[in-house]
């Protein structure tokens, strides 16, 4: 088990970056695969070679027909397929890792600028995927990092249980049958202890199906929350702009430039008149001076 320590320690660093879905898709993979792999199916399949015998007394025949029937062990197939499918949670913590760092130096320089009474700088961006004690909310950028990832395991899942069932089927056969040279004619061989490994490997086929349902039941959640999130977002804007917005406003306004329109027509008028009447007053004045 010390093999699995820096995987293990590696992953074990998602949990507080992943939502429940994936915490518990961590659970089954540490121990439900990782411990059972290091614990019961090595033991299982330790003898795998050593214990395989053929009716066949020709030096190399059980070699070959060994590696044409199992081209790769149970055990290591399972090592890759285990590696494979963490790969890309791990591509994520590094991408997680990456993001709480750039953000812890945004709130040490928004740190220095209040220590130093600075005036704040609208240009400095500040935290978004983060909150002060540093647990990562899943969204925006992250959220598609998140996301890509876990289709990544999907498609991975699905290839390594296809190609376990092109490669072994999904049942050991305690007999098989070789016919490969150097063998010279049709060779049975037999298999040890053929149901324990049969158990094993549905035991490890039903894990990956686990697994390979959690995956796709996380992106439901995701996409599903997300979208809730969209909407209360939505509601939210719209129920600001019902409140700002008054419907009586225009009706406001038209009355306010009417009234305006009628108060400069009415100076309008009173000016005219005014400017009549004393045309009419300076007329009656020249005409009591000439004496009429």
């Amino acid at each position: 088990m010390g093999d699995w320590g820096f995987l293990s320690s590696l992953l074990d660093k998602v949990q507080s970056h992943s939502t429940v879905i994936g915490k518990i898709w961590m659970t089954v993979l540490f121990i439900f695969r990782i411990l059972i792999l290091g614990t019961g199916v090595e033991s299982v399949w330790g003898d795998e070679r050593s214990e395989m015998v053929c009716n066949s007394n020709t030096p190399g025949c059980e070699n070959v027909c060994y590696d044409w029937k199992f081209p790769i062990s149970h055990v290591r197939f399972w090592v890759m397929q285990i590696i494979f499918v963490s790969t890309p949670t791990l591509v994520y913590l590094g991408h997680a890792i990456h993001v709480i760092h750039q953000e812890n130096k945004l709130r040490e320089q928004a740190r220095d600028r209040q220590e130093n009474k600075l005036e704040t700088d609208h240009s400095v961006r500040s935290p978004k995927y983060t909150n002060e004690k540093g647990k990562v909310q899943i969204k925006g950028k992250l959220l598609g990092s998140y996301l890509a990832q876990l289709f990544f395991k999907i498609l991975l899942e699905l290839a390594f249980i296809f190609g376990q069932y092109y490669l072994y089927g999904f049942m050991m056969q305690p007999i098989f049958h070789c016919e490969k040279p150097p063998c010279r004619l049709q060779t049975e061989c037999f298999m040890s202890r053929p149901t324990e490994k049969t158990i094993f490997i549905i035991f490890m086929l039903v894990v990956a199906c686990v697994s390979l349902a959690l995956n796709v039941m996380e992106v439901c959640y995701l996409l599903c929350r997300c979208l809730i999130r969209r909407s209360k977002h939505n509601v939210v804007l719209h129920s600001d702009a019902k409140a700002h917005y008054n419907p009586f406003s225009s009706i406001s306004g038209l009355k306010t430039e009417g009234s305006l329109k009628q108060n400069y027509m009415n100076k309008g008028i009173e000016n005219e008149w005014s400017q009549k009447i004393s045309s009419l007053a300076e007329a009656n004045a020249e005409l009591r001076a000439k004496g009429f």
